[in-house]
């Protein structure tokens, strides 16, 4: 079984070599325009989807709303993705050492914001590549007094590290 990427990791893909993309910045923020009368109740976060080329040829990338899927809490509840606040990837031509990234808000309930799954499925040169989850959450470190001066994510006990440890349990089984 494959792990998912914790936010922030790069992920490259094997069928356009030199192309690779991460899910990072989950964080709370309002949406620039207002919010969405769907989402009344609910908390906004945002985060934002980066494709690298490395490669020596251009990629052209389409990445919208139909193409991310956004999970929240640990029964993995659908969250509301705001595509009138989203800037999307649409159509655009990625060449050799430069990035596109496209910024994202979605919404859900405050309580389930501990645990966000992010899934990405691009559009690269008219072709679907494959899926990739990234696992994360918003929140995660409440830093105590004690904890001051250690960095986050360096607790044997963060979520990159019980989701890690939970697969290897599972492929073992």
């Amino acid at each position: 079984m494959r792990e998912p990427n914790v936010v922030g990791d790069w992920q490259e893909y094997d069928e356009h070599a030199g192309l690779r993309v991460r899910v990072h910045g989950v964080e709370k923020a309002e949406p620039p325009r207002g919010r969405d009368d769907a989402a009344d109740g609910l908390t906004y976060f945002r985060f934002r989807v980066t494709v690298e080329n490395r490669a020596t040829e251009h990629f052209g990338i389409h990445l919208e709303d139909g193409q991310i899927d956004i999970r929240v809490g640990a029964d993995g509840e659908s969250a509301f993705l705001d595509w009138r606040n989203s800037q999307f990837i649409e159509g655009f031509d990625v060449y050799p050492l430069r990035r596109a990234t496209a910024v994202l808000y979605s919404a859900g309930p405050d309580a389930f914001l501990h645990h966000v799954d992010i899934q990405i499925q691009l559009k690269v040169d008219d072709e679907w590549t494959e899926r990739f989850l990234w696992a994360g959450g918003i929140d995660l470190y409440e830093t105590s007094a004690d904890d001051a001066g250690t960095r986050p994510g360096t607790d044997r006990d963060s979520l990159a590290c019980q989701v890690s440890n939970f697969l290897r349990r599972e492929a073992d089984s």
